[in-house]
């Protein structure tokens, strides 16, 4: 029996990507849809508050749609918003982040300026990770989540974010698990061998780093791999096998085999070269985090006596992009990995006004002493989730001149900017830089002065 089409007209996109209409008052939230477009729905779930929605058909189209370059569109959780005009996705992110600062962080009419476009809309990630799933007839795929869904993978055929060689590299590894028989590991009754492939390939040296991510074991035919690897892709300089023995499904070794190469790749910005290891984080395109680090860079303006704390700082590339312009700089990261790259880095680039600190940000301003406390600018880069509430408010405590702070998440940067503002910062025009198009994600940057 065919249920009731309804006719609902597209009003906006929701940050998640799902289309927003309206129905006898309440909201819906369709799979698919641009604004202004009209489309035939199906009810899928009602809601005291909103109906979920899937789109049958669409019956008027979006002046702003265009065709999608990829064949899996349809299906993957990756690029929602490809079919929508570049330059539409820009200002429904820069909305997203008014909308944040003026409902979060209470700003009224705040000062947010036009999005800096990415120089490339597609092939500019340097970092990709595929999964490996079990089908029910005892096959398998390698590829991508299907949208919406986290525990179903798409057979990947080719992905536009990534280089041309790096799809290569794909279809060379499901091949190889084919012929090979190598077990799939299955993440219900966590049998199985293989689990992740990742693949990191730098944008301005052109290295490629491919790592196999696995159960714990030996890695049947292993050498047979890496060969036909080198052989076929001369563009890989280093080959990693990382064992990860939890139930917990990411692509996290516990213990790591170097395979070939040495065990990492280099990228370059901003004139400084450094090293990124399997695990290490690195911003995801290296064009636009230049132009990132330059924009937040124009805002700071250091001066050369100033002793700059640089918080959650990675393998320490903004640190390291500043130092030669200031006195000194501290940085603090958690990640016993990350913190070793930076050291090394610092050494590789001639840096020696920059120190490391490993530990959690918020236990490291606990312990600062006052004769440390003498800082003239803080950088803060978070995660997602923001800043820790105890590392706010400590930051706070310091009372610094200025706090550049760096945000993939708007929500999280205008809760932040909320308590900063009523601690008696002034917050400056914020900057919103697009490092992911065709994605939902948004970075930004912005100043915090007293």
């Amino acid at each position: 029996m065919q249920k009731e089409l309804l006719e609902l007209t597209i009003e906006d996109l929701a940050i998640d990507g799902k289309a927003v209409a309206h129905l006898n008052g309440k909201v819906v939230f369709l799979d698919t849809g641009l604004p202004g477009e009209t489309v035939l729905a199906e009810i899928t779930r009602s809601r005291p508050r909103y109906f979920q929605a899937v789109v049958r058909e669409i019956t008027s189209r979006s002046s702003s749609r265009v065709e999608t370059a990829c064949s899996h569109f349809e299906i993957c959780g990756g690029c929602s918003w490809q079919d929508l005009d570049y330059d539409a996705q820009l200002e429904l992110k820069r909305r997203h982040v008014v909308e944040c600062l003026a409902r979060i962080g209470g700003f009224e009419n705040p000062a947010v300026a036009p999005v800096l476009p990415s120089e490339n809309t597609f092939r500019y990630r340097n970092k990709m990770e595929f999964s490996f799933h079990v089908l029910e007839d005892g096959g398998f795929h390698l590829g991508l989540h299907q949208r919406g869904r986290f525990d179903d993978i798409f057979d990947l055929d080719a992905c536009y974010l990534q280089s041309e060689i790096a799809n290569r590299i794909v279809h060379h590894v499901r091949a190889f698990v084919t012929e090979y028989q190598v077990p799939v590991y299955n993440v219900r009754d966590h049998t199985g061998f293989m689990r992740f492939l990742v693949i990191r390939e730098t944008t301005i040296t052109r290295q490629i780093m491919v790592n196999l991510v696995t159960s714990m074991g030996s890695f049947p035919s292993v050498d047979l791999l890496v060969a036909g690897l080198v052989e076929e892709f001369p563009e890989i300089t280093t080959i990693i096998h990382g064992q990860n023995g939890k139930k917990a499904n990411i692509a996290v070794a516990e213990v790591e085999t170097l395979l070939y190469g040495p065990g990492f790749i280099e990228e370059e910005l901003l004139g400084h070269r450094f090293k990124i290891k399997a695990n290490s984080f690195f911003q995801t395109n290296s064009i636009q985090a230049e132009k990132l680090y330059e924009t937040a860079f124009s805002l700071l303006q250091a001066k050369p006596d100033d002793r700059i704390l640089d918080l959650y700082c990675g393998t320490g590339s903004i640190g390291l992009s500043l130092a030669s312009d200031v006195k000194e700089v501290v940085g603090v990261e958690l990640v016993p990995d990350a913190v070793q790259m930076a050291v090394e880095n610092a050494v590789a680039n001639g840096i020696d006004n920059i120190s490391f600190f490993e530990g959690h940000v918020k236990e490291f301003l606990r312990q600062l002493q006052p004769e440390d406390n003498r800082f003239d600018a803080i950088i803060v880069d978070p995660p997602r989730a923001g800043l820790h509430p105890k590392a706010l408010k400590r930051v706070l405590a310091l009372d610094v001149p200025r706090i550049l702070y760096i945000s993939c998440n708007p929500a999280t940067f205008a809760r932040d900017a909320k308590s900063m503002s009523e601690a008696g910062y002034k917050i400056s025009e914020v900057h919103p830089v697009d490092m992911f198009p065709h994605t939902r994600h948004i970075e930004l940057a912005a100043l915090f002065s007293r």
